[in-house]
């Protein structure tokens, strides 16, 4: 009696088998490829980018080119590394201005004010910031500082590149430290404000130190941004074709060279060494940024463990 109500049950169980020529299967497969298609379609612009950028550049790369300076139009000889001290001099000027004020507001907006009015504000202006395009950054400061000269007799600079960049790295800096600071458990500010701690030294002793890993990946997201960027530099920092004395105040607030305008010069050039140059100059530049970007994910897997 058990064995035919078995082979009864066996007969009446639905094929639950896989067929491939079914309608719902073929359109779930042909949708699967048209997602994979567009997928290929999206990234195929930064393989290709990348490769151009490899090829064309990557064979120039070399010691000379690395150490010397750029040469005068019509000579064959040279290379980019005053524009890369300049980069990382003017990236350095954003980060100290950008990082305290950024990361400031983002405890203010998440640990002092997270519902009124002001906050709002706050993170609405961050959010507008954020979408203003960045050649807006360069001539805001180029009005306000550059023909002002406002910084102590000065007009193009190291100092005023770095506001710009400042201005754009701040929406970043800003927002991952607000969402960083919400990650953090409420029980740890309680405990710390239950033996007795303020409110300042449970931010600076608890809140900050936990929030570390997602804070230092805005950061270094938003220096990934703001180094690659050129219209606000062209009208602040200018371009200098000579090493600039950065241990002095005329280094710091003189015009510099920078990689991204440096591109956009010699792209523009009649010569073809210079041209080989701004390719040189390109490569160096995204490898720059891709590993700020690689150090970003590292530093987000780091966290995830």
């Amino acid at each position: 009696m058990t064995q035919t109500l078995t082979h009864n049950q066996a007969e009446s169980a639905p094929d639950l088998s896989y067929k491939p020529f079914q309608r719902r299967n073929i359109s779930s497969g042909a949708l699967s490829f048209l997602a994979a298609l567009f997928a290929v379609i999206a990234v195929l612009p930064l393989i290709l980018v990348l490769g151009y950028v490899l090829v064309q550049g990557g064979s120039k790369i070399s010691l000379a080119l690395l150490t010397q300076l750029p040469p005068p139009p019509g000579l064959e000889e040279g290379g980019i590394a005053n524009a890369i001290v300049g980069t990382l001099v003017v990236t350095a000027v954003a980060g100290l201005i950008a990082v305290p004020v950024g990361v400031g507001g983002g405890v203010f907006l998440a640990e002092y004010s997270r519902s009124g009015w002001f906050a709002q504000f706050i993170r609405f202006g961050t959010n507008v910031l954020a979408g203003v395009p960045s050649i807006i950054a360069g001539v805001f400061i180029y009005g306000t500082i550059v023909t002002s000269r406002i910084l102590f007799g000065y007009a193009y600079s190291a100092v005023a590149g770095g506001m710009a960049l400042a201005v754009l790295m701040l929406p970043t800096v800003i927002k991952t430290t607000d969402e960083g600071l919400k990650l953090v458990p409420n029980d740890l500010r309680r405990a710390a404000l239950g033996v007795g701690a303020s409110r300042f030294v449970t931010i600076i002793r608890i809140t900050l130190p936990a929030a570390f890993t997602p804070i230092a990946t805005g950061v270094v997201l938003a220096v990934a941004r703001a180094a690659g960027e050129t219209a606000p530099l062209i009208f602040t920092a200018l371009f200098s074709p000579f090493w600039s004395d950065l241990l002095t105040p005329e280094g710091i607030f003189s015009p510099i060279a920078t990689l991204s305008v440096m591109i956009y010069n010699f792209a523009i050039e009649p010569y073809e060494f210079h041209n080989e140059l701004a390719w040189a100059a390109s490569f160096v530049l995204v490898v720059m940024i891709l590993a700020l970007n690689l150090f970003s994910r590292w530093l987000a897997r780091f966290a995830a463990k």
